[in-house]
């Protein structure tokens, strides 16, 4: 008999890959959602006919214990957030309430139907925020920067308090930024990328704003991530796990590195506080930065540190940073001229 699994969060750059790889291991594969105006199978429409979807939502209990009593899934991946950064300091409730507290009422809901049911939950590298030390692993304290970050640690907590009081198999996945060609067009990595194509199709006629090119992140593939979260899940004991690849690149290389997946080399030039990028060989400005995408409390510098992936669950990534950064660039590039038969 298949497996079954409950994902919450499936219309995320995750919960896509999550159910695209769980289904090639044969998983019968739930998504659950919120209840919408919108017609949410617009953004999996691929996984249309070969997933089930379910009406659910994180922050109420009684629809996640009814969930779980019709399904009766083997596993639960909890990838439901408020996952934008920025944004959690303009919906300060709703990402405590769903970030935070919505894995309390995810556990709750195992604990009082099934206590058998494996969970996942999608913490964050966003709880070290600004840590003294680098790089960070499992043992590495927590001083998040946003109220996304303290929400991680909220649920962080909760995932450990119900594994060891109540006996359940409940795992955190401490996931340091991982992108694709799925990832929303508000998050730095695919805002480079998608800007980058549209430059060199000719359809942006204006240059790329950035905040922070300094900022320093460790940056992985989403695909290779979801792999390590199934992994996890099969293990005979639960436990919480770094995934990243232990390398920083700052946004500022990130850029470089994407014009030139585009064939475009960056010259950059400051004047005091102004730094902006010009195409070397054409001399048009490509990248300026914008002081209002700075975030009210910055973190510098990200790295993980996952020796005990590696060494415990035999997990490693798979794809290096200009590899990720080729493959989103270049799929945008091909969507865009798909789009207009170029």
């Amino acid at each position: 008999m298949a497996k079954k699994a409950v994902i919450t969060g499936i219309t995320g750059q995750d919960g896509y890959y999550l159910a695209n790889f769980l289904l090639n291991k044969g998983y019968e594969v739930y998504g659950m959602h919120r209840r919408s105006s919108l017609d949410i199978e617009e953004r999996i429409a691929d996984l249309r006919g070969k997933i089930k979807l379910v009406h659910g939502d994180v922050t109420d209990t009684s629809s996640l214990v009814n969930i779980l009593q019709k399904v009766n899934p083997d596993e639960f991946y909890n990838l439901a957030a408020q996952s934008f950064v920025p944004d959690s300091w303009t919906q300060l409730e709703s990402t405590a309430e769903i970030t935070g507290l919505g894995v309390l009422k995810c556990l709750e809901a195992i604990r009082l139907t099934n206590r058998d049911i494996k969970f996942y939950q999608a913490s964050s590298s966003e709880m070290f925020g600004n840590t003294p030390e680098s790089p960070q692993n499992e043992n590495s304290p927590f001083l998040p920067r946003s109220p996304y970050g303290f929400s991680k640690v909220f649920g962080y907590h909760a995932t450990i308090n119900y594994r060891e009081s109540f006996g359940i198999h409940a795992s955190n996945g401490i996931l340091f930024n991982h992108e694709s060609s799925k990832r929303g067009k508000q998050f730095v990595t695919r805002k480079i990328s998608h800007s980058v194509a549209e430059i060199k199709t000719g359809k942006q006629d204006y240059s790329l704003g950035l905040g922070n090119l300094n900022a320093k992140r460790d940056w992985g593939y989403a695909l290779d991530y979801v792999e390590a979260m199934w992994m996890m899940l099969q293990q005979e004991k639960p436990g919480d796990f770094v995934i990243g690849t232990g390398e920083t690149h700052s946004v500022r290389e990130f850029a470089e590195e994407a014009f030139g997946v585009a064939g475009i080399t960056v010259k950059w030039e400051k004047k005091g506080v102004d730094e902006r990028g010009y195409d070397a060989t054409t001399g048009r400005e490509i990248v300026s930065v914008d002081s209002r995408l700075f975030r009210p409390a910055e973190i510098d510098l990200l790295c993980a540190d996952p020796r005990k992936a590696r060494e415990n669950i035999g997990w490693e990534p798979k794809t290096d940073f200009k590899g990720l950064v080729k493959i989103m660039v270049e799929h945008d590039i091909e969507n865009l001229k798909g789009k207009t038969g170029g």
